[in-house]
């Protein structure tokens, strides 16, 4: 691929905020979106949203849904708890690593640290260590970081290549994921986007009155304009108990005449409904970069 120029925003370089220690697979993510952003490590999301709102960072990354693992819920109310709208979205595969000190061997390990979904998704591999505790962590990257800290010679961390360079840790076991297609994919947020992509994603979360029914019309605003729907996600309503948000991803520009005319459609009857944002898919990213290499 060539040289990117770097992306200014203002006289500003992109700065994007993650959560999580150097190494983990957020700031993976945010140089997969841009190889020549600034990274900000966050302790938290919500740290990623505060850094973001108060012009710390220019862009924050989320990761909001595992092909093996699902979705991270706390990153859909983020959203929607922020004025923050979507600008990108990113899909980074993941491949995990049983990660050591140096010349530890497999047999003194009696901990593995991680966080909850990296654990989930290597559950076929610590089925085989049944005398090993498994302990979850806030991160990956993070546990990483305990390992060499704590110097911790009979523990292990399971994280990323890049964690186990950043933290000078030796790879003890690697590819120990369940399945090897597995991808998560992240989201973006900023006060902006890139002013020259065009969008043909779009992301809206809405709210119904419980009645028989009220899904079935509220779906039908899209299947009548022959629009698919590529993502569900249903999220209960605080203070409202048995009464849920539907978030909705929609392969079309929010610019687009069939997704605009469904949205003024649904809007006639749905109790709420807001746009989160409506940005560049990242299969369009990847084919536009594709399509930009040079040929031989």
């Amino acid at each position: 691929m060539e040289f990117q120029k770097p992306i200014l925003y203002g006289e500003r370089l992109m700065r994007i905020a993650y959560q999580g220690e150097p190494g983990a697979y957020s700031e993976a993510a945010a140089l997969r979106y841009s190889d020549h952003a600034d990274v900000l490590p966050c302790e938290s999301f919500d740290d990623v949203f505060r850094n973001v709102a108060s012009g710390r960072a220019t862009h924050g990354i989320l990761p909001v849904e595992n092909s093996i693992g699902g979705s991270i819920h706390r990153n859909y109310d983020l959203l929607l708890e922020h004025d923050l709208p979507i600008v990108g979205e990113v899909e980074l595969p993941i491949r995990h690593h049983l990660l050591v000190l140096p010349g530890t061997p497999l047999e003194r390990i009696e901990r593995i640290y991680s966080h909850p979904q990296a654990l989930a998704q290597c559950e076929r591999f610590l089925r085989d260590l049944p005398s090993v505790r498994v302990n979850p962590t806030y991160d990956t990257a993070g546990s990483a970081k305990l390992i060499k800290e704590q110097g911790l010679a009979d523990a292990a961390a399971i994280a990323s290549e890049r964690a186990a360079e950043v933290f000078g840790l030796e790879r003890l076991r690697s590819d120990i994921q369940d399945y090897s297609d597995n991808i998560t994919r992240f989201l973006l947020v900023g006060r902006s986007g890139e002013p020259d992509l065009v969008p043909d994603k779009t992301t809206v979360v809405f709210s119904l009155t419980n009645a028989p029914g009220a899904l079935f019309k509220a779906l039908s605003v899209f299947a009548l304009r022959d629009l698919d729907l590529t993502k569900i996600e249903s999220r209960p309503i605080r203070g409202r108990p048995w009464e849920y948000l539907f978030y909705v991803d929609i392969p079309v520009g929010r610019q687009d005449l069939r997704c605009a005319r469904a949205l003024v459609h649904l809007a006639e009857f749905a109790r709420s409904l807001r746009t989160l944002g409506s940005y560049q898919s990242w299969r369009a990213r990847e084919s536009a970069a594709a399509a930009a290499e040079p040929t031989a």
